[in-house]
């Protein structure tokens, strides 16, 4: 913002339900407005973004919308003409492929809007977005991370595309029965707070223990073979909502291969801390 002269202005969320309400772009975005940044979902809350609502709003304007959809990418399908945006940010590590990422563009003249930040004064395309050469081997590991992610039900036919449709389709409904169950079951221990209570969610939550820093509680979990990260609650969503003046969170989430037997051992050994 300083390099540019521009303002920064940020949306707020809901306290209660860790929302992003979508009305408050109306008067947020104005014919000033040269980007509007949002993510699609919270890989700390769950929470998940009306984005066509937003991309309504600023569509009013001419500024331009760009969406870091990595933490929704595992588990929503994406699709850049039905969200209404002009980019895309999407990094192949949220769904466990490698650490490679991509800018997907509505407009592809875009490209040659951006100031480049090539190392090559002569490149052109999408390479003025690219620092150097393409790490070829980690792309590899990316075509064959996605299908895997196809081929995950076994009933999916068609191609790469439908498939991951039908296995998204069928990993959704699993984990939202799933996602359920568990909130309600902590919900039941007194000494557990979980979080916001977004409608519209990816499977992942946090929350706090009564008494205990999410360190501790992380490495309890640990300890029971649990997988959990302490968050010290100074930065993103958990700084907006207060959360480090509390100490921290702890997060955790579902994966396709998450069962049953695995959250209740969360609910288990959680309820051991009472």
């Amino acid at each position: 913002m300083q390099r540019t002269g521009g303002t920064l202005r940020w949306a707020e969320i809901d306290i209660e339900t860790c929302e992003l309400p979508a009305w408050q772009y109306d008067d947020l975005v104005g014919d000033r407005t040269a980007v509007v940044a949002v993510t699609a979902a919270s890989d700390a809350v769950g929470t998940r973004t009306h984005l066509d609502r937003i991309a309504q709003a600023v569509r009013k304007t001419e500024a331009l919308v760009v969406v870091d959809a990595s933490a929704a990418a595992p588990f929503v399908p994406l699709d850049i003409a039905s969200m209404g945006v002009d980019v895309v940010v999407v990094s192949a590590g949220a769904w466990g492929g490698p650490p490679v990422a991509a800018l997907a563009f509505a407009d592809p003249t875009l490209l040659d809007r951006l100031p480049s930040c090539a190392l090559d004064p002569h490149a052109r395309g999408p390479q003025r977005l690219e620092l150097g050469p393409y790490p070829y081997p980690l792309l590899a590991g990316l075509i064959a991370s996605v299908d895997y992610l196809a081929d995950l039900d076994d009933g999916a036919v068609g191609a790469r595309r439908e498939r991951l449709l039908t296995g998204m389709a069928s990993m959704s409904g699993y984990h939202c029965g799933l996602l359920n169950e568990l909130i309600g079951d902590l919900r039941m221990l007194l000494h557990v707070n979980v979080i916001g209570d977004p409608v519209h969610r990816v499977p992942a939550l946090a929350f706090t223990v009564s008494r205990m820093t999410p360190a501790d509680v992380v490495a309890h979990l640990a300890k029971s073979g649990l997988c959990a990260f302490a968050d010290d609650g100074q930065h993103g969503v958990f700084s907006a909502l207060g959360v480090g003046e509390v100490g921290g969170a702890v997060r955790c989430g579902l994966a396709h291969y998450t069962s049953a037997t695995e959250t209740d051992a969360l609910v288990r050994v959680l309820a051991e801390l009472g």
